[in-house]
């Protein structure tokens, strides 16, 4: 059961080519919005707090801040409407999933850069 999964997501699931990122990371995801008969580019900036599943199913949560409110958002990484993803900095974490990020505020929320 599990080859014959696999075997339809590698034919008919079309995946893009995104750059590599990880937990920690600042990056900003350009994502396809349809308002009636208009479509338009949006895009979300935020920190990856994780990023989950294998394959067709991977996903990944991306966190940021919006005035005094925290926003979290989930995407699939074989979105259709996903266009682009930029990283924009690469953070030095210690963990894979950083859900202590959600309860930090102030200098205490920054994350050290990681060095190329």
């Amino acid at each position: 059961m599990e080859s014959l999964i696999k075997f339809v997501q590698d034919e008919f699931v079309t995946s893009k080519d995104f750059p590599e990122f990880a937990a920690g990371d600042t990056i900003t995801v350009y994502y396809e919005i349809t308002e009636g008969q208009k479509t338009r580019t949006q895009f979300f900036r935020g920190v990856v707090i994780q990023k989950r599943g294998t394959g067709a199913s991977q996903t990944f949560t991306i966190r940021k801040m919006s005035g005094t409110v925290g926003v979290e958002r989930i995407f699939p990484l074989n979105l259709p409407a996903l266009q682009k993803i930029e990283i924009n900095k690469r953070g030095k974490v210690r963990r894979a999933r950083i859900y202590y990020f959600r309860e930090l505020t102030g200098k205490k929320a920054r994350i050290k850069e990681r060095r190329r």
